[in-house]
């Protein structure tokens, strides 16, 4: 059974008497373990998939299949659980907590599910040490470096110990510095801990460390398969593949 399969997927949304298609027939399984990319221009409906997914938002119609439960068809308290618990979102911003330190940041998601306990400050203060900011747990983010408060947002989404980490642009407000940084650190996280990644980005250097690729267009989405390493590098080389 697949970590999660997509089973012909649909998005509309309805502005006045226009119909606009975000996500159009798309199925996919994607395997524990893997390390996906997901390219395309600006709009072609990679975040509406990533949100799909993550159960942000519902479809039009198909399914979306996590451990082979039908995420659609859960109820709202199951369907924040599976949120919670099952998933790390990260986004293109840290979007931390100006008025939290590192450390309490990084405790958000277990307040939301029901407090903070020893254990679980334990836990965060492990995961900043992980991210190689444990000294700066007491450190408020305008105190931060980008790619410090980068991996504090990344500690943050291991907080509940998910399954499948979700992430929309992750390194695109990043220098190339920083930027390789996290990338690192995604790939120690997917090696280690065996965790899933989907990644909706622009960044060469991210797509080429992934195991599998996509390109979606116009909410269609279509794996790319190469036929050997050298035709895969010419391919992940190329300018117009990560065009916006």
């Amino acid at each position: 059974m697949s970590q999660v399969e997509i089973d012909h997927l649909n998005k509309f949304y309805t502005v006045g008497e226009e119909r606009i298609t975000a996500v159009q027939d798309v199925s996919v399984r994607i395997e524990k373990g893997d390390f996906v990319s997901i390219v395309g221009h600006s709009g072609s409906g990679k975040t509406t998939l990533i949100s799909l997914i993550g159960g942000l938002i519902h479809p039009t119609s198909g399914r979306v299949l996590f451990d082979g439960t039908d995420i659609c068809t859960l109820h709202e308290n199951r369907l924040c659980e599976y949120r919670n618990k099952k998933i790390g979102f990260m986004f293109q911003f840290a979007s931390l907590l100006p008025v939290l330190t590192a450390k309490e940041n990084v405790l958000l998601p277990g307040i939301f599910d029901g407090g903070t306990t020893p254990e679980g400050e334990k836990r965060a203060e492990a995961y900043l040490d992980i991210m190689g900011i444990g000294n700066k747990k007491n450190v408020y983010p305008a105190q931060l470096s980008g790619g410090q408060q980068r991996r504090v947002a990344i500690a943050r989404a291991l907080m509940n110990n998910p399954e499948l980490i979700l992430a929309d642009e992750p390194t695109g407000d990043l220098d190339e510095e920083t930027e390789a940084e996290v990338i690192e650190v995604f790939q120690r996280i997917n090696n280690k801990l065996g965790l899933t990644f989907v990644i909706a980005t622009h960044s060469a250097g991210l797509v080429r460390e992934c195991n599998r690729h996509f390109r979606m267009k116009q909410g269609i989405l279509t794996e790319e398969i190469f036929p050997n390493e050298q035709e895969k590098r010419f391919r992940l080389a190329s300018s117009d593949y990560y065009s916006i």
